[in-house]
């Protein structure tokens, strides 16, 4: 095992500076060719999320809303990698390696936006709703089914079973911490929830993250504002800390600055999933009349999960000065931060919000290899298998070690990463052209923008938007 978590750990260092150039290199080609989409649509951005909440009631019955849409992949951005990834990040990295999470989120939106608008525009019909994703685009726009596969088993792999390992794995030292509860008696439970959830499709999927993200993320961010509000005084020297020691030459607890930065992206990534190829599949489920309405949503979603919600954590620790403590990593780490400032209760709570934050992810993360697993096969068979296999990683990875699991998460999900990256970006014109056409309609007057095939330079049929 030691060899195996050595092995994983060193092809991590190799690949992750890899992914750090790419992902910077794409962020800012797609950043300049949207014309700064990320930051010049932002007011739009909330206006649709608004009317998508306002009109989910109506369509769930029958399709998924872009507000569904949007929740199924915050469900599995807004998971444990923003209360124990932030901490590891911090813990290891130092509070440099914050300013860096922020940094990729603000370069990663323009890639979100890009890979969501082709996964909407190369969506394909699933009985009453849509399905979609890279292993689509890949094949339909790239002609490469065979790309499409390899990126399709690599997601199942990634999200279906490694990352649900992780929320798993999270959540057992979370409830054994904040209630000396044992390890398999959690991963027993852990288990039959997902069991229940999993088996009802995509429309249970998107109904119950539609219930538990909002309520979540609101109960958070509240009581991050009650401890930043409780230690007002200290806010300058945390912005100072954190701005300082992200170009700090002086070797820091990661190793060196490289370390620092490399820390903070790997745990950005995690958590905000910009450019990985993850959250396109989730936005292809939306029924909408523009791609680019479901791109600018999901857009939105990096930033509420690294500026706001990652910050939250990053906040609440610093302004804690546990920090400092050397023996704490991970969710521990985040729960004797706040139970640091509202008493045992802080730990009892972020037990409860670790257990409903990683439920809601294991649920988006599975959908993501349900989709992929359909791209490559309808025999009901093989999805069978890939449930059973979800529910046994659920349970080991409640009760395995804590370093081996999050060495695997990082490498598989730089390889995803990497592959997503490549087809994105030589399909990046179809976005830009779609967003192009938004902006347009809406120059015109004409507040919800509807696509047609002809506003894109791609001639081939688009099953989608038939």
């Amino acid at each position: 095992m030691i060899f195996l978590s050595n092995l994983i750990s060193s092809f991590n260092n190799i690949i992750g500076y890899i992914l750090i150039s790419v992902l910077i290199v794409a962020g800012l080609y797609f950043t300049f060719r949207t014309k700064f989409v990320q930051i010049s649509q932002i007011k739009e951005m909330f206006r649709l999320l608004g009317d998508g909440f306002s009109s989910s009631d109506e369509k769930v019955k029958h399709k998924v809303s872009s507000f569904q849409a949007f929740c199924i992949s915050t469900a599995s951005r807004v998971g444990t990698g923003n209360l124990a990834g932030v901490a590891i990040a911090v813990s290891v990295g130092g509070p440099g390696a914050v300013f860096w999470m922020w940094l990729i989120a603000l370069i990663g939106a323009a890639s979100s936006f890009v890979e969501c608008t082709l996964a909407q525009i190369f969506k394909v019909k699933d009985a009453d709703s849509f399905r979609g994703g890279p292993a689509y685009y890949m094949q339909k726009a790239l002609k490469s089914r065979n790309l499409g596969i390899i990126f399709s088993i690599i997601i199942t792999i990634t999200y279906g079973l490694v990352f649900n390992s992780v929320q798993s794995n999270t959540i057992s030292i979370a409830f054994s911490e904040a209630f000396n509860v044992n390890k398999y008696v959690i991963a027993v439970l852990i288990t039959l929830l997902t069991l229940a959830v999993i088996f009802g499709g995509v429309k249970r999927i998107a109904k119950v993250s539609e219930i538990l993200v909002p309520i979540l993320a609101v109960s958070y961010i509240l009581i991050a504002l009650f401890i930043i509000g409780k230690n007002y005084s200290m806010i300058p020297h945390m912005f100072n800390l954190i701005f300082t020691e992200a170009f700090n030459l002086k070797p820091a607890i990661g190793g060196t600055l490289g370390g620092v930065i490399m820390i903070g992206i790997k745990r950005g990534l995690f958590s905000n999933e910009a450019g990985m190829g993850s959250a396109p599949n989730a936005a292809a489920t939306a029924d909408v009349t523009h791609p680019a309405k479901q791109g600018l949503i999901q857009t939105l979603g990096v930033f509420i999960d690294t500026l706001i919600i990652c910050s939250c954590t990053a906040f609440i620790i610093l302004l804690s000065g546990v920090h400092t403590d050397k023996s704490l990593t991970g969710i521990q780490l985040t729960q004797n931060a706040i139970n640091s400032q509202i008493g045992i209760l802080g730990t009892y709570f972020v037990a409860i919000c670790v257990l409903l934050f990683g439920f809601s992810s294991i649920v988006g993360n599975y959908y993501y290899g349900e989709s992929n697993i359909e791209f490559i096969t309808e025999k009901k068979i093989f999805l069978t298998i890939y449930r059973v296999l979800v529910i046994v990683m659920v349970f080991i990875g409640a009760v395995a070690s804590l370093n081996l699991v999050w060495d695997m998460a990082d490498l598989f999900m730089s390889i995803m990463a990497l592959i997503n990256l490549a087809a994105i970006t030589l399909l990046g014109k179809y976005a830009f052209e779609a967003l192009k056409d938004y902006k347009n309609q809406k120059a015109k007057g004409i507040k919800e923008p509807v696509f047609h095939k002809d506003a894109i330079s791609f001639k081939e049929d688009l099953e989608g938007w038939n």
